[in-house]
């Protein structure tokens, strides 16, 4: 058996290893299976990236695979997400690649990160005989799917490995038909420790005291189109805001590696107006290493999945800043930043307890139906029950009026027979319904017809 890891990123990496370690991924007595490695650059020009296979932090975690099949020898210049052959032509670029990879297509797994878009999708397609396996990246893992996947994939889906940072609530990325295996925090941290190179060292175990420190993180959301360059700098300022409650003697700043330098310089001022010491932090790191070399007091950013990752593994305080605005103006509400802010906001809010796990779900199911209503249709009720108990600020904190509306659920206003007609409660619109009636009639009426001919 010949078990392939199609991966993009440090975090899924690290996750897979540590899954591997554990021996999470085989039964007690299962022999095991050849671990291929099939890295690819999913950023937008991948050129300018430094990939999984090339990052000098992440050899001792490469060398837990037999060997390594790089996806851009395959696909040449074209970018990984774009890679989506007509259908026609699947079964032959199938057996080209299982020749090329040498492996047997009717003993394989695959074991993919987000598996909504190519190339998972398109290895899905090309390995119609794989089980399936997904890989978490991060706070991404705990939001439903974006699209519903055919079932001819999602009946091959066994089983979700996931980095257990937010302990107790289970990912809805799968659910409900697929496995959870969480990688236990201390495994996960293992895996994270390796990640040094003489240039980033590995974390001492007794380090000199230095100044108290808070770590903050950009996370660059105006290339994501979340926010405009005037509402991050206005966002990194409350961050240092938020990070002054811990009172430091310095604010380390850890910018998105593609961050224009204002955004530095914004966050400097700030910190320097406070009275503050400022650094810049430019490794190539994980930055849940970075606030245990630095011992860290707290991490603060706006929805890094790297606040949960930091608390639960390394027991670091985390807090963020503009999570309320965010959750208001991200749109559509289906964005599958939702999730991760929601789970964010939830854990760091300083006027609100910090929610038990099981509230916690709750809270996480419910917008995961909100978000997506027919691929996480089971969730229905689940969702109704939870707006019923909310009051009105904590509902339109987590959910729009206007889509409470659309899905008639609780506390939504009362729909307009137009708003009936098109958005019914969690399916089709009634007009939609309508139509597929008279197209079923239609065609019960033709066989109907066919039958009395003798047809």
């Amino acid at each position: 058996m010949t078990r392939v890891f199609a991966l993009h990123s440090a975090y899924g990496l690290a996750t897979a290893v540590a899954a591997i370690d554990r021996g999470l991924l085989d039964g007690p007595t299962a022999a095991r299976p050849e671990q291929v490695l099939v890295p690819f650059t999913s950023s937008r020009v991948p050129e300018l990236a430094v990939g999984i296979d090339a990052d000098p932090a992440l050899g001792r975690l490469r060398a837990r695979f037999d060997r390594i099949e790089p996806l851009s020898d395959l696909l040449g210049p074209l970018h990984p997400s774009a890679w989506e052959p007509p259908e026609g032509e699947l079964p032959v670029l199938g057996r080209l690649i299982a020749r090329a990879w040498g492996i047997d297509p009717r003993d394989l797994e695959l074991c993919v990160q987000s598996p909504q878009v190519a190339p998972a999708r398109t290895l899905f397609g090309l390995f119609p005989d794989a089980r399936l396996t997904i890989v978490g990246d991060g706070l991404m893992t705990y939001a439903p799917m974006r699209v519903r996947l055919p079932h001819t994939v999602t009946a091959r889906i066994g089983r979700v490995v996931y980095a257990d940072v937010v302990p107790g609530v289970r990912p809805l990325v799968a659910s409900p038909t697929a496995e959870t295996v969480p990688v236990p925090p201390a495994a996960f941290a293992a895996a994270l420790r390796e990640t040094a190179t003489p240039e980033v060292p590995e974390v001492p175990a007794d380090p000199e005291p230095g100044p108290s420190t808070v770590l903050v993180l950009g996370q660059y959301l105006s290339a994501l189109g979340l926010q405009t360059p005037a509402q991050e700098i206005a966002l990194q300022q409350s961050l240092v805001d938020r990070a002054a409650a811990w009172e430091p003697e310095r604010i380390v700043f850890k910018p998105h590696p593609a961050a224009p330098p204002l955004l530095a310089d914004a966050v400097r001022a700030r910190a320097q107006s406070l009275g503050m010491a400022f650094e810049e932090h430019r490794g190539t790191g994980p930055a849940e290493l970075a606030a245990e070399r630095l011992d860290a007091r707290a991490v603060v950013a706006a929805f890094s999945t790297a606040l949960p990752t930091v608390h639960t593994v390394f027991g670091r305080d985390i807090g963020a800043a503009g999570t309320a605005d965010l959750l208001g103006t991200l749109a559509p509400f289906e964005n599958s930043n939702r999730i991760p802010l929601t789970i964010v906001d939830a854990l760091t809010r300083t006027d609100a307890p910090r929610p038990e796990p099981p509230e916690l779900q709750r809270l996480v199911d419910a917008v995961g139906y909100a978000m997506q209503p027919l691929v996480a249709e089971h969730l229905r009720e689940r969702a109704e029950e939870v707006l019923r108990d909310l009051d009105d600020g904590e509902r339109r904190r987590y959910f729009s009026a206007e889509r409470l509306t659309q899905l008639r659920l609780p506390g939504a206003a009362p729909a307009t027979l137009r708003q009936r007609l098109r958005h019914p409660a969690g399916g089709i619109g009634r007009i939609e319904e309508w139509r597929l009636t008279a197209i079923g009639a239609r065609h019960r009426a033709g066989r109907a017809w066919r039958e009395i001919r003798g047809g």
